[in-house]
């Protein structure tokens, strides 16, 4: 659906060239919801207007449903950015329009009949939960609420590419997550594909199938969101996954936590799918006579399954604790010694 071939922007400033990408490919599927995460300066808002046409690559190629969006301009630049709608984070709404016709707006510049253009509103409308607020000025609306207009509005062209830059930053965690909801729900119901640029972990281990990394410039780090959740590997990757595993703070304190287990092992084991479900510690403890108690745990959610850690003290015989750790790898659970104690 989406593809970016070897793509570098370089900007030229006063102080000399800047590179904002350097040299990234990606293929975002057709009716996935793919993440780009990276904190600030790392070259996501560049990426966003690269995807929509605002900016062309200084090399490299941009293809969205097969043509080439790097490569055309006037009228069929034009009509390409008809497919490709965006939601900002600061909503970008006119405020002397109400709801409904913030939403007809799109639709009055493609040339709609008005009889049709209400009948695509007030679907819309009732899309994103909005119903009842049409006459509403964007003044009288919560964040949440002025997010819902700006989902409206770019839905109303039957777009194929969502993007969305930033669009939950501005909203506190409950919005968030509401309008995380209604995007999953969109994604669900017309098979859009949409493409997320955040800073924020908890966004992209939400709703998103896929997520990118940048750093620099640069993506470092790709993949299945749960693979990338379970085995981060780039360092700035492990920094954003240990933000909404909360390992932190049990790293820090594992000098703390030594010195209350004097014997034994420490270990971090990770949880995948199903195996989330399972007693598999309580079953250590009646098979294999070793004492486990559980240091730190969590568990997350992703849209492709749950994942959990947990740092465990195994306390036994060395013979013992190495059977328990082959045991949780024929799991398929992984392990890592975090220490010896």
């Amino acid at each position: 659906m989406i593809e970016l071939r070897n793509i570098t922007k370089v900007y030229k400033t006063k102080n000399g060239e800047l590179t904002a990408v350097d040299n990234v490919s990606l293929s975002i599927e057709k009716g996935e919801i793919y993440g780009i995460i990276g904190y600030s300066g790392a070259g996501k808002s560049t990426m966003i207007r690269l995807l929509n046409g605002l900016e062309k690559p200084t090399t490299g190629s941009v293809l969205v449903n097969r043509e080439e969006i790097s490569a055309i301009s006037g009228g069929k630049l034009r009509a390409a950015r008809h497919k490709i709608s965006m939601i900002f984070q600061h909503f970008n709404l006119l405020w002397s329009r109400t709801v409904e016709e913030n939403i007809a707006f799109p639709l009055e510049i493609a040339g709609m009949s008005k009889q049709e253009r209400t009948k695509r509103v007030a679907e819309l409308i009732d899309l994103v939960g909005l119903t009842g607020r049409g006459k509403a000025y964007p003044s009288q609306l919560s964040g949440g609420q002025k997010q819902r207009v700006g989902i409206a509005r770019a839905l109303a062209n039957n777009p194929e590419v969502l993007l969305c830059d930033e669009a939950t930053s501005a909203l506190d965690p409950e919005t968030t997550d509401s309008i995380l909801e209604l995007l999953l729900d969109i994604n669900k119901r017309l098979g859009l594909t949409i493409v997320l640029i955040t800073h924020e972990m908890h966004v992209i281990r939400k709703i998103c199938h896929r997520v990118a990394v940048m750093e620099a410039g640069k993506v470092v780090e790709t993949g299945k969101v749960l693979d990338v959740f379970q085995n981060p590997q780039a360092p700035i990757t492990k920094r954003f996954v240990s933000q909404v595993s909360g390992t932190n703070e049990t790293k820090e304190s594992i000098e703390q936590i030594l010195e209350n287990y004097p014997s034994g092992k420490l270990v971090k084991v990770t949880f995948v799918g199903q195996a989330t479900e399972q007693p598999i510690i309580s079953h250590l403890i009646k098979e294999y006579g070793v004492d486990v108690n559980i240091v730190h745990g969590t568990i997350s959610y992703t849209t492709s399954g749950p994942y959990g850690t947990l740092i465990v003290h195994i306390d036994g015989t060395e013979e013992q604790v190495q059977t328990v750790l082959h045991v949780l790898a024929k799991h398929e659970l992984q392990t890592e010694v975090i220490e010896h104690a």
